[in-house]
């Protein structure tokens, strides 16, 4: 996508998740789309693809969460208390929130929520918020209603809470991306000062250029000129794989190697959260990819997990890997079958 003076515009774009997180209470966005419950087979059964084998489990125990963004046309239409049901049963152990309502289902309070993802056996991990809306200073934003969010995420027991937008609101030049280092770093601390950590999940954009020096990768200006200790990344890998086959050029062609990978490898305490999503190779797609359901397409799991999995933080695990599809064909579906999937990848080769 090429930059334009609309940098406001693609950032509303990129966090298009942002609408959902809104106040508890408020009304749910309208989601068209039809309940699709289907029974689900043995949470830890054997998927399709590569990487199942007899060896280890690459997957860390208690850490399989979901993005309920994934979800969200069965939590308008069922309700948080089915779907956490049937993510109860599909082995899930986490969940990561894109907002607190639930539609038709009728308002629940933060305290029923909370005790309602632990009666389900699931620990809600994380939470996406908008960055900002200059549209609208009472936003459910960081940037307009920072205690109300870190309230709310509180009141859930959240150990992560974060944005999905990207760190646009200044622009796509180097200076723009350190104003907005300097908004996150003011979250992480007054996160942390509850006892949580403030992260930024990606897309493809974020590993593009800057504007002004076009040889700059606007993501390392972010891990640059962010506390480290204060301000902490989500990767989602399916955007992260989809930026290194758009951008491992510069603009005048020159080679620009991307890694996902090595990223966090360099920096692997930095990144709690990861958003497990999938893609078809399709090299005539502008982003390389197009998105599948979890051990259906062709980013390499297997391995990812495992050279992640195989760092420790003070001993333990340190990762938590939430599922995702943007949209979905029968979003029950999707949850079921990556959670076979994941459970099922084994250390070693296929049949060994």
């Amino acid at each position: 996508m090429s930059r334009t003076s609309k940098d406001t515009e693609l950032a509303r774009r990129l966090s298009r998740r942002a609408v959902l997180g809104v106040a508890a209470g408020a009304t749910a966005a309208t989601i068209v789309g039809t309940a699709s419950a289907q029974a689900a087979g043995p949470a830890h059964g054997h998927g399709h693809g590569h990487g199942h084998g007899k060896g280890k489990p690459v997957l860390p125990p208690g850490r399989l969460g979901i993005q309920l963004y994934s979800l969200r046309d069965q939590v308008s239409t069922l309700g948080f208390g089915p779907v956490f049901s049937e993510l109860e049963r599909y082995g899930y152990d986490e969940i990561e929130f894109a907002g607190y309502t639930q539609g038709s289902a009728g308002p629940l309070t933060l305290a029923q929520l909370k005790r309602l993802a632990k009666d389900h056996g699931l620990n809600p991990i994380g939470s996406h918020v908008g960055y900002y809306n200059d549209d609208n200073p009472g936003a459910y934003t960081f940037a307009q209603n920072l205690e109300k969010v870190l309230d709310d995420a509180q009141a859930l027991g959240l150990k992560h809470i974060g944005t999905a937008s990207g760190p646009f609101r200044y622009g796509a030049t180097v200076d723009g991306w350190k104003r907005a280092a300097e908004d996150f770093n003011t979250y992480g601390a007054a996160a942390r000062e509850r006892g949580m950590k403030f992260y930024q999940h990606n897309h493809a954009e974020e590993f593009s250029f800057a504007t002004d020096r076009p040889n700059v990768r606007l993501y390392d200006v972010l891990l640059a000129e962010t506390d480290p200790d204060l301000v902490y990344l989500e990767m989602d890998i399916y955007w992260a794989y989809c930026a290194q086959f758009r951008f491992s050029k510069r603009v005048d062609g020159t080679p620009a190697p991307l890694d996902p990978l090595k990223y966090v490898m360099k920096h692997p305490d930095r990144y709690p959260l990861f958003h497990v999503k999938d893609g078809v190779r399709d090299d005539t797609a502008r982003d390389g990819y197009r998105m599948a359901d979890v051990g259906d397409g062709d980013i390499d799991y297997k391995t990812f997990l495992s050279e992640v999995t195989g760092r420790t933080h003070r001993g333990r695990s340190y990762h938590h890997w939430q599922t995702e599809h943007d949209n979905p064909v029968d979003s029950l579906a999707f949850a079921r079958k990556s959670s076979e999937h994941l459970h099922a990848l084994r250390s070693g080769r296929c049949g060994d």
